[in-house]
C-alpha cells in the first residue's frame, strides 16, 4: 500500500494539530469520559451519547481531515465528506432520540466497553508504544473516534444499521495505514472493524443486547 506522504510528514501533521488544538483535545477527552461513565452507571435512551458521537465525527471530518490532513493527502477531502455524513447521521439519530445503551452485563457489553476503554486510553498508547509528544495521534482524531464508536454501537440498540457503515470502512482504511506507518496503537481497529461487521451481518452472534 503506497501512501502519498511519508511517516515523518504524518507525524509532523499530528505535531501541528496537537500544538494548535491541545485544549480542545483535552476537553473532548474529558467530556467523552464523563458521558461514558454516566451512561455506564445509568443506561437508558440517551441522546447525549449519540450527539457526542456526532460531535466526534463532525470534528474529525472538518477539523482533522479537511483543515489538517488535506494538506498532505488529497484523499482527505473524501474522508472529510464521509465523516461529515456520519456525523449528520448520528445527529439525526440523537435528535430523534434513537439509541439505548446497555451496561456491560453480557459478552456484547463487555466487548463494547473494552473498545470504548481502549479508545479512552488511546492518548497514552502511542507514548507507551514508542512515539513522542506532540508527534503522535492523541484524541479527537479519526482512529480513537472509530474505536469508541464501535464500542458504543456494540452496546446500543435502536440505531439504524446504516450508522455502522462508515465506521467499518474507516477501520479498514485506518488499520491498513497503521500497518504501513507503524502506528501500532491503531491495530486495534482490526478487531473493532471485525466485531462491528459481525454485529451488522449477524446481530445475534455476540449475544443479547
Amino acid at each position: 500500500m503506497d501512501l502519498p506522504f511519508s511517516e515523518s510528514a504524518f507525524l509532523d501533521l499530528f505535531g501541528a494539530y496537537n500544538q494548535d488544538l491541545w485544549a480542545a483535545v483535552i476537553a473532548v477527552w474529558i467530556i467523552t469520559i464523563a458521558v461514558v461513565i454516566r451512561t455506564w452507571l445509568k443506561p437508558r435512551n440517551d441522546a447525549a451519547v449519540v450527539i457526542l458521537l456526532a460531535a466526534h465525527w463532525l470534528w474529525s471530518g472538518v477539523v482533522y481531515h479537511w483543515i489538517y490532513f488535506r494538506t498532505i493527502n488529497s484523499a482527505a477531502a473524501i474522508f472529510a465528506g464521509l465523516f461529515v455524513v456520519q456525523g449528520a447521521l448520528f445527529a439525526w439519530a440523537g435528535l430523534a432520540h434513537q439509541g439505548r445503551f446497555t451496561a456491560p452485563r453480557s459478552l456484547r457489553g463487555v466487548v463494547g466497553l473494552g473498545l470504548v476503554g481502549y479508545g479512552l486510553i488511546y492518548p497514552l498508547m502511542g507514548i507507551a508504544l514508542g512515539l513522542q509528544y506532540p508527534r503522535l495521534p492523541l484524541f479527537a482524531v479519526p482512529c480513537p473516534t472509530a474505536l469508541i464508536t464501535a464500542g458504543l454501537l456494540l452496546m446500543s440498540s435502536g440505531l439504524p444499521r446504516v450508522v455502522n457503515v462508515v465506521p467499518i470502512l474507516w477501520t479498514i482504511i485506518g488499520s491498513s495505514a497503521a500497518i504501513v506507518l507503524g502506528i501500532r496503537a491503531d491495530l486495534a481497529l482490526v478487531a473493532a472493524g471485525a466485531l462491528l461487521l459481525l454485529d451488522t451481518l449477524a446481530p445475534r452472534a455476540l449475544g443479547s443486547r
